[in-house]
């Protein structure tokens, strides 16, 4: 096992009706900014009852901010935390909303002219402006981490961030705001978490054997869960699994003292820069490519994960390894996830040479767990997911 330092200072708060105590959670005299999406949470009940908590409180609010969140929106609402004076920002929504409120954490006390410099230059931010969230999507993993993604449209890029100074002070996670969400959006959860774990475990052994079945541990529930989430995400119990599995799998800890990839989704980002499609079914369209090309490196790990998570236990390491495979891709595909990339567009041919360009031009020339995964490579990756 690697060594490794782990602290995390989100405080979590689980359970039903507990939006009511973010009011318990921000300082009496905030100022508080409230980000939100396209307006789902003011059909869902999730609005009144935030507007509720924070009544005591003077309250600003932006809404609108997309999926995948844009720079150019982000960018007005910097302007009303400057404008406003903004003390305390409040994230309720998805992934998507709680990574601009953290690029608008760091945003707000940064010295620069250009905030997108933060991206470009890989600024770690050390302190930001406070903020807390109330999650409305289990998926990312974001409302216990202390990494965003931002999406420019203008140059179609999306690119991430991170630093100790953006993790969320508190995270509100009522299982009961799954109710009202679609099934796509269920079905893109379930894969980014279950992709999130993928990332972080298969690489090769290396002896952590508590974070292997930490790791297994996520998969396994999530596999369970998936269906029972899609067919009634109303069943207090499964929804609550789903949601804290999404937090689990990318919260820190799982990936201590042990190797990780994170080329796949590398590679997705750019997919979903160039052609808008949801970020769950970028990795979903990489995965199986990816660890084909990569197999002799990872089948140690992808056999293991046979065993333990699928319960393949015929044949060989290379048999067990070839199963994982097709497994993992069948997962996704019984979530209605397509695993093609000509499944989203006909537009495809030259995909794979602009994203090795792209990764040539940053620099990006050696990821994955061995940083060997050359722009060379990933074009035949990403000419394999056509």
């Amino acid at each position: 096992m690697n060594t490794f330092e782990f602290k995390n200072p989100t405080k979590i708060i689980f359970g039903k009706d507990t939006i009511k105590n973010i009011e318990n959670e921000i300082p009496n005299d905030a100022k508080v900014l409230m980000l939100y999406g396209g307006g789902s949470i003011k059909k869902n009940g999730i609005y009144d009852q935030v507007k509720a908590a924070l009544s005591s409180f003077d309250v600003v609010e932006f809404g609108g901010i997309p999926a995948n969140p844009e720079y150019a929106v982000l960018m007005q609402a910097l302007k009303v935390i400057k404008d406003e004076n903004i003390t305390y920002l409040l994230a309720v929504g998805g992934g998507s909303v709680i990574d601009g409120t953290k690029f608008l954490s760091s945003a707000a006390l940064f010295d620069g002219d250009t905030p997108w410099d933060i991206l470009t230059d890989k600024i770690r931010t050390e302190k930001g402006m406070p903020f807390g969230t109330v999650l409305t999507l289990p998926a990312t993993g974001s409302e216990m981490n202390s990494g965003a993604v931002v999406t420019r449209e203008e140059t179609k890029e999306k690119l991430a961030m991170g630093g100790p100074g953006l993790f969320p002070e508190f995270s509100v996670l009522d299982p009961q705001v799954i109710a009202s969400i679609p099934k796509r959006q269920l079905a893109n959860g379930i894969t980014d978490a279950f992709s999130h774990v993928l990332e972080q475990y298969m690489t090769y052994p290396i002896g952590a054997l508590l974070q292997d079945r930490f790791a297994e541990s996520i998969l396994q529930t999530l596999i369970e869960v998936a269906p029972k989430v899609i067919k009634d995400p109303t069943e207090y119990t499964s929804a609550a699994n789903f949601m804290w599995s999404c937090t689990m799998a990318l919260n820190g800890l799982i990936q201590k003292g042990v190797p990780t990839d994170w080329a796949v989704h590398a590679m997705g980002h750019e997919l979903t820069a160039l052609y808008g499609i949801d970020h769950a079914r970028t990795l979903a369209i990489i995965f199986p490519s990816h660890y084909k090309f990569n197999f002799e490196a990872k089948k140690e790990k992808l056999a293991q994960y046979a065993e333990r998570v699928w319960n393949v236990t015929e044949g060989n390491t290379d048999d067990k390894a070839y199963a994982a495979i097709e497994k993992t891709e069948a997962f996704f595909q019984s979530l209605e996830i397509d695993t093609k990339l000509s499944d989203y567009t006909k537009g495809y041919e030259g995909t794979a040479e602009e994203i090795s360009k792209r990764f040539t031009d940053r620099g990006w020339l050696g990821l994955g767990e061995h940083q060997d995964l050359s722009p060379e490579k990933v074009e035949k990756i990403v000419k394999m997911a056509y």
